[in-house]
Parts: C-alpha cells; sequence; structure tokens
C-alpha cells in the first residue's frame, strides 16, 4: 500500500514531517547537545517553556520518557504516585516507573469525562505510616486518550491543585495533546499548567514533527530531568536536526488542530448513523474517536479492519475485542475523511 494514498487514522503518531519541516531539518544550526552546544535544541527549549508558561524545559525523544523522568525527578525508590487507571502511564508505558524507578502507582478510576473523583484522590493518599509507601504525585492527562480524547477544563485542575497543596503533593500533567485540549476548549495552555509542578508534551502527534516531545518546569526541576534523561539513554548529539521540526511545529501547527477535531466529528457522526454501531458522541471532542461493535454485526473485529484496508485503503486501530479507535491528523485531508466516509459506509451500512 503506498502510504501518500492510503487513509492512516490509526494514531497521530503515524504523521510524517511538512514540508517546512524538512526544509527547517535540512538546514539546521547544530552542535552537540549533550555538551549544551545545540542552538537549535536551545531555541525550541525556550519556546516550550515560555508557550508552558515554566521556568526551564527539556527536549526528550519520547512522551514516554518525559512522563518517566517526571516520575524520577518527583519521587524517591519506595514512594507512590496517584493517577488513574485509564491514563497513558499506567497502561501503556511499560510500568516504567514501577521497573526503572521502583515506584508504586496508585490507579484510581477515571470516569467518564477523564477526571479522577476529588474524593478518590483524597482517599488515596497515604497517611504517614511505616507501613505504608509514601505518596509523593499526582499525574493527570490531558486530554484524556483512552476516555476518548475528551478535554479536561482548567477548573479541574485548579481543584487538584489545591487539594494537592494541603498534602504537600507535586502534580504532573501529561499534557501528550495538550494543545488539542486548549484548542477544543479556546483557551491558551498555561489554563492548565499554571496548575501543575510539570507538563509534558509531544511533538510528534497532532503537531506533525517525526520526533521528540518536552518536559517542562522549574530550572531545578530541569537540572534534575537532564540527569535522568542522561542516566536513561536519551542525552542525544547534533538533535537540531529535529529540533528544528520542533520549532515548526510549536509556530505552525497549533492552531490548525481545530481542523483536526472537525473532521473527527464527521467520522464519529457517520458511524453514529450506521447500523450495530456503538458510540458515544458527548466523547468526541477532539482528534480521537472510539466506537465499538455490536454483537448484531456479523463482522469479526479483523474481518473489519482487513476489509477497510485492502478493499478502500483505511486504516483504523483496533483496541480491544469489538472496540475501535480512529486518530485524525494533518495528513486526513478533507478528501481523506471522504475517502473514510464511503469506506464505512461501504462495509457497515449494509451488514
Amino acid at each position: 500500500m503506498n502510504v501518500m494514498d492510503s487513509v492512516d487514522l490509526r494514531s497521530d503518531t503515524v504523521t510524517w514531517p511538512t514540508p517546512a519541516m524538512r526544509a527547517a531539518m535540512a538546514s539546521a544550526e547544530v552542535g552537540d547537545d549533550v555538551w549544551g552546544d545545540d542552538p537549535t535544541v536551545k531555541r525550541l527549549e525556550r519556546m516550550a517553556a515560555e508557550r508552558a508558561g515554566m521556568e526551564a524545559a527539556l527536549f526528550v525523544p519520547s512522551g514516554t520518557m518525559g512522563n518517566l523522568i517526571a516520575a524520577l525527578v518527583h519521587c524517591n525508590r519506595g514512594d507512590e504516585i496517584i493517577l488513574g487507571d485509564k491514563c497513558h502511564t499506567y497502561i501503556w508505558e511499560a510500568g516504567g516507573a514501577s521497573t526503572l524507578g521502583s515506584i508504586a502507582m496508585h490507579p484510581v478510576p477515571n470516569l467518564p469525562d477523564g477526571t479522577l473523583p476529588l474524593s478518590a484522590i483524597e482517599a488515596a493518599i497515604r497517611p504517614d505510616n511505616p507501613h505504608f509507601p509514601r505518596t509523593r504525585a499526582i499525574f493527570l492527562e490531558n486530554t484524556q486518550n483512552s476516555c476518548g480524547g475528551v478535554a479536561i477544563p482548567p477548573v479541574y485542575f485548579a481543584q487538584v491543585r489545591e487539594m494537592a497543596d494541603r498534602h504537600g503533593l507535586a502534580v504532573h500533567l501529561d499534557g501528550a495533546r495538550i494543545f488539542n485540549a486548549a484548542v477544543a476548549l479556546g483557551c491558551p495552555i498555561t489554563e492548565f499548567t499554571r496548575y501543575v509542578d510539570s507538563v509534558m508534551f509531544c511533538l510528534s502527534k497532532g503537531l506533525c514533527a517525526p520526533v521528540g516531545s518536552m518536559l517542562c518546569g522549574t530550572e531545578e526541576f530541569i537540572y534534575h530531568a537532564r540527569r535522568w534523561r542522561k542516566a536513561l539513554g536519551g542525552g542525544m548529539r547534533q538533535v537540531g536536526v529535529i529540533a528544528a521540526a520542533g520549532i515548526v511545529a510549536l509556530e505552525e501547527m497549533v492552531d490548525r488542530l481545530a481542523e483536526d477535531h472537525r473532521h473527527a466529528r464527521i467520522l464519529a457522526e457517520t458511524l453514529a448513523g450506521l447500523p450495530g454501531v456503538i458510540i458515544d458522541l458527548d466523547t468526541v471532542q477532539t482528534n480521537i474517536v472510539y466506537f465499538q461493535l455490536s454483537e448484531s454485526v456479523p463482522l469479526e473485529p479483523q474481518e473489519l479492519v482487513s476489509r477497510l484496508e485492502s478493499e478502500y485503503r483505511v486504516r483504523i486501530g483496533w483496541m480491544k475485542e469489538r472496540e475501535f479507535r480512529l486518530v485524525t491528523h494533518y495528513w486526513i485531508t478533507p478528501e481523506k475523511v471522504e475517502q473514510a466516509v464511503r469506506a464505512f459506509r461501504a462495509v457497515l451500512g449494509q451488514v
């Protein structure tokens, strides 16, 4: 399959660099970043910190590493993080905080709107007792991927901040798609980040850069984060060639995320009108669409995936059992949205 002709809705991680990014990468001024000599990385880090309203930032290879470093800075061995049972750090990051940091993860249930019940967070905070691990941090996520890409409003972060301050806890935000949340709610990302101690956001999802995420916090936090990045093997050399794409991402790719959200809505409303499709349109707030096939649909999940790809060049994410995910992005143009709509109607419209 020619990737340029396909409609790849498996994730926004499948994006490739824009022409402007490729040009910036080709002409990037570079140096040895581990020695602090790469001017392009330094510029990107300054831009990221300013966007997040933080003192400093660190360029890391992935969002997973960014979240792991945050855990390692905020916690010591034997400490504990409170986080959602559907959050990316808990489900999709190989248990890194526990495996590499000996940090316990205490999950509480995510509500359908992506939040963690404040009462559940409060109940999960450990008392000072030698039998228990020490609670050190609360990890939040926005947008909340597994809850349908919902955007959690700033008022919730203010409530968690107040609780964290009462108990002396740090708050970290997995903001892999924080710009999607900000665009959906019509506010700058500082409306969220003002309530957290650290934030990670990805450049390589909806912002379309080929590699990289940013970890932001205080100068002291980033000082310790840089050491952990080195220990984890994330110290890179002439990395300005990819940081240059991240600069273009922040300068050119944020405001256009609203287009991805519109395309996701079109796909969701199309699916909602097809027989046997179970979908909650209220959760389709950004660029992610989850749907299920009811047992009445005489298609096995693999058959749906296979037919869409082989007959219509449309690729979708198969999550579990009869649940699927679609994610729109820069390369899902209006023409490709229409191609996907025709494919879904052809495969599911007559079953």
